[in-house]
């Protein structure tokens, strides 16, 4: 079927106009080169936005207290109130869809006064008091030694986690971190562990400038008795916690006293709200770049049948000669077809090619330069690039079926007699 003779033909074809067959080919070229592209750079910006999220469980809420905004049962308005560690289990109990609840307190932060003194150095840094399942919620690399135990919230040990700046900040290079002691606060603690975040790329300074200390020793030894500054709350994966976040909200205001139609009491920031919006918006931007580069692909493909037309008629006797010696219509058929297919094969690899060159610059330039906010890694799976490649095959067939169709149609004696 393929034999030297008809590709020494296809080749002749193409050579003989050569501007034409460039221009041919240029469409179904950039048409690939524009899919390509566009689906690597709405990928990069997706997994730049999403990095911004780090690795905390997207399917989670945050809830802190607020001033009220309506009277209720005696209490005026305005009134301050903090949750209460009994809050946890009352959520527990009567939500069984929630699988983490994490209450957290915290004291100072980075940008504020000095905190932490460890022999004559000293640095501010933010202190969390939390339970052992906040590394479940989010998720970081324990570098030495281990996280907070129940064993640590049960008989409130002076223990904490330290991140890699505060490492830089309160100890010499090459130092022993484990096992030494930091004073908080004028309280010794001793550190059991290191971490560093994971992928995240949010404000990584923040998140390396963290000491994390068992929630019971936070509250005895910063007197918040059983007070709770905020709530980390996650759902089982397969609820939706958008789902249950009214509920969770109504039975906190029940139990602060709190006016069942006072939305301001307590705030809330829900994260898999958030993130099902940008999902869905680089999902629309997806669809975008699939309608837009099969757009410009059908007009190649659209073109490449155009020229293949004109080529046909041109050959008009040529086909004739064929034809009066014997050649059967199929044969005639088969390597138009054949053409068409091998002109938007090349050209469509030729995209993709170029369009990999400049997924490659994009990436090594991002190695080189360092995290870019909200744009990480743009890239195209394989699959896609292979249902591009099938895409070409069919439209490299379907642009050749009209011209094979009518180069065959003309009686060889007609085409014979054609000026």
């Amino acid at each position: 079927m393929f034999n030297k003779d008809r590709w020494n033909e296809i080749l002749e074809a193409l050579n003989a106009n050569k501007v034409r067959t460039f221009l041919t080919a240029f469409g179904v070229f950039w048409g690939i080169f524009i899919l390509v592209t566009l689906l690597a750079l709405t990928n990069g910006l997706r997994n730049g936005v999403q990095a911004d999220f780090g690795d905390f469980a997207t399917n989670s809420i945050f809830m802190w207290t607020q001033g009220t905004s309506m009277p209720y049962k005696g209490l005026p308005k305005g009134r301050r109130f903090n949750f209460k560690t009994e809050d946890v289990e009352v959520l527990k109990e009567q939500i069984p869809e929630l699988k983490y609840v994490s209450p957290r307190n915290q004291l100072g932060g980075f940008r504020g006064a000095n905190n932490v003194i460890r022999n004559e150095k000293s640095g501010a840094f933010s202190i969390y008091g939390d339970y052992p399942e906040f590394i479940k919620q989010q998720p970081m690399d324990i570098m030495e030694g281990r996280f907070l135990s129940y064993g640590d919230i049960e008989e409130k040990r002076k223990v904490a986690v330290i991140g890699k700046d505060v490492i830089n900040g309160l100890y010499d290079k090459g130092e022993q971190v484990i096992d030494t002691y930091i004073k908080i606060n004028g309280i010794n603690f001793l550190v059991v562990g290191t971490f560093k975040m994971g992928n995240s790329n949010g404000d990584s300074q923040d998140e390396s400038n963290t000491i994390y200390v068992p929630f019971t020793t936070f509250g005895q030894a910063f007197n918040r008795a059983n007070n709770v500054g905020w709530m980390a709350i996650t759902a089982h994966d397969n609820t939706s916690i958008t789902r249950l976040k009214p509920k969770i909200m109504a039975t906190m205001r029940e139990q602060r006293n709190i006016h069942p139609d006072d939305k301001r009491a307590i705030g809330s920031f829900d994260l898999a709200e958030q993130f099902a919006r940008i999902s869905g918006l680089f999902t629309i931007l997806s669809l975008v770049g699939y309608v837009v580069g099969a757009l410009v692909l059908i007009s190649g493909a659209i073109g490449i049948s155009n020229i293949m037309l004109i080529v046909v008629k041109e050959r008009t006797k040529e086909i004739g000669v064929r034809r009066a010696l014997g050649a059967t219509p199929w044969n005639i058929r088969l390597q138009i077809l054949q053409e068409s297919i091998f002109l938007t094969i090349i050209s469509g690899m030729a995209g993709i090619a170029f369009a990999s060159f400049l997924i490659w610059i994009m990436n090594t330039i991002l190695d080189s330069v360092g995290p870019v906010k909200n744009f990480a890694n743009p890239s195209v799976k394989i699959g896609v690039v292979v249902t591009a490649f099938i895409i070409l095959i069919i439209s490299g067939v379907l642009a050749g079926l009209i011209p094979a169709v009518r180069a065959t149609k003309m009686k060889p004696v007609d085409a014979l007699r054609t000026d």
